[in-house]
């Protein structure tokens, strides 16, 4: 953290040198998956990762942010990569520097690629880590696919001010004569992704064109020209999971090197774990806080589009009343995140994130709940908030906590 001033500078060039010194490790990979876009790129390797290791392959997998520990970006053929593992790769990528300036995420995803070509594995699923086109993961200049989940504001410090901007970012992965699967997307993110498409020459396969998902309580539906796939729901929570699932499958039905049995489809999209996304925690001390009949759940949405995903659900959630314990990152929009879930929030409380300097105050949520007429409090911690909102009288409930990951990485890492 102390070689880079700023936590984040988007470039390519101090990660090629890095991987350079390393013998250019990215080039050696496995054949790799490469997905960007803005909500559900971790899903949508989540289904992805299922439904291959159900085949019986070897995956790899880099995502970012971790929840509860680094070891979760990086999994070597199935497995978490081990501490000893971390840190030996980590100490490598750091002597190969040699002080120079590099980012957090640039030496990180330096030390998985080296890492990745140590162990035999069949496929690389490789998350964009903020944008795309400089990524330091697009480094990976002909990857199998790749694929682009849905598109929305955010990052714009970063990424530019418009959605086109935004989308034109992202589609930096495009490599030519790559096929990239594409999620539903707004007008303007639409045209800038088919725009950067026709300039590099990389076929498009879109949902609502070449592929659709449809989606019940009892059944998912996927569609691709005259095929036709009946399923069982996605494993993970929420109505969102559909489309990340339909992205998934989409891209399974374009890995030609690397054919997936219908029965591993199944079961892949059936057991794909993903926490911290709509996930409901059964144990732990703010589990224990709960009288009878009160759920918690936790979600690391931290956009408008995430928020309406979720209030989506919460539009199902009536015989509960809902409450919001809400944490988000300075250069996040708390109002614009808010705005969706207030028509179904009884009650909510702002926190700040623990250990995180660029945390928002608990009082700025309070404020922007105010704003939206919500019953809105500042609350010292997670559990003062609960307590709180306990403490108010209402009856059976749920409670959410979200608008980071990385305060519900804090929760989770308190119910292990």
């Amino acid at each position: 953290m102390g070689l880079h001033p700023k936590l984040i500078d988007l470039s390519l060039d101090r990660v090629a040198i890095l991987l350079g010194r390393l013998g250019n490790p990215h080039i050696k990979l496995p054949p790799v998956i490469h997905v960007a876009g803005t909500n559900g790129k971790g899903s949508v390797i989540a289904f992805l990762r299922a439904m291959l290791e159900a085949a019986g392959y070897r995956v790899h997998v880099y995502v970012s942010p971790h929840l509860t520990r680094f070891n979760e970006r990086i999994r070597l053929a199935g497995k978490l990569i081990a501490e000893d593992a971390l840190t030996a790769v980590l100490e490598e990528c750091e002597a190969a520097n040699k002080d120079e300036p590099v980012t957090f995420f640039e030496i990180t995803t330096a030390a998985a690629f080296l890492a990745f070509v140590r162990t035999p594995a069949d496929v690389v699923l490789l998350e964009t880590g903020l944008g795309g086109r400089l990524d330091a993961t697009n480094l990976v200049a002909q990857p199998a696919l790749t694929a682009i989940t849905p598109i929305s504001m955010d990052h714009q410090h970063f990424l530019g001010d418009t959605l086109a901007e935004i989308a034109g970012e992202k589609a930096g992965i495009l490599k030519p004569g790559v096929t990239c699967i594409v999620a539903t997307q707004k007008a303007e993110a639409a045209g800038a992704i088919a725009e950067a498409a026709e300039r590099v020459g990389a076929p498009l396969v879109c949902q609502g064109v070449d592929w659709s998902i449809r989606g019940s309580e009892d059944a998912l539906l996927y569609q691709a020209g005259a095929r036709t796939r009946v399923l069982s729901p996605p494993g993970l929570n929420g109505g969102h999971q559909f489309q990340n699932a339909g992205v998934a499958l989409a891209c399974v039905d374009h890995l030609d090197d690397f054919p997936v049995a219908e029965e591993a489809i199944a079961r892949g999209l059936a057991t794909a774990e993903w926490p911290g996304r709509l996930q409901r925690l059964d144990q732990g001390p703010l589990v224990n806080m709960l009288p009878e009949g009160w759920e918690l759940w936790v979600d690391g949405g931290h956009n408008a589009d995430a928020a309406s995903a979720l209030a989506e659900e919460a539009r199902n959630w009536h015989a509960r009343p809902l409450n919001l314990i809400v944490g988000m990152m300075e250069n996040k929009d708390p109002k614009g995140f808010l705005t969706p879930l207030a028509p179904y929030t009884r009650r909510l409380r702002g926190v700040a994130i623990p250990g995180e300097k660029g945390s928002q105050s608990a009082e700025r949520i309070a404020a922007a709940g105010e704003a939206l007429d919500l019953d809105a409090e500042p609350a010292r911690s997670v559990t003062a908030a609960l307590a709180s909102i306990i403490q108010s009288g209402v009856g059976p409930s749920r409670v959410l906590i979200c608008g980071s990951l990385y305060l519900v990485g804090t929760v989770l890492r308190d119910h292990e």
